[in-house]
């Protein structure tokens, strides 16, 4: 099961990078957020990280994992989902956070 999983992580498809492009962000924005809420500064009592830094810092792992589909696998199509996913998501970012 483990092996089909790993080779259709390795193909080549639309919907894959739309997926791999949802999943890993959304795994480090929870991580992120986890230890944000886990660990406050005790002095103050916030925080250490903004929302806004999680966000981005989310938003930004999409660049790593477009450069391995794009380079390492050549798997073009699975990097332009990824692509795809990652400028809703910063227009988004940009939407939401932007004050006015």
């Amino acid at each position: 099961m483990f092996k089909k999983v790993i080779t259709y992580l390795k193909s080549d498809s639309l919907l894959l990078g739309i997926i791999v492009g949802i999943v890993f962000p959304g795994i480090i924005y929870g991580i992120l957020h986890l230890l944000n809420v886990s660990f406050p500064n005790p002095a103050t009592k916030y925080t250490f990280l903004k929302e806004s830094t999680i966000q981005i810092l989310g938003i930004a792992v999409n660049a790593l994992t477009l450069r391995f589909y794009l380079i390492k696998l050549k798997a073009d199509k699975t990097g332009r989902g990824i692509m795809l996913v990652t400028f809703i998501m910063a227009i988004l970012f940009f939407a939401l956070n932007l004050k006015t």
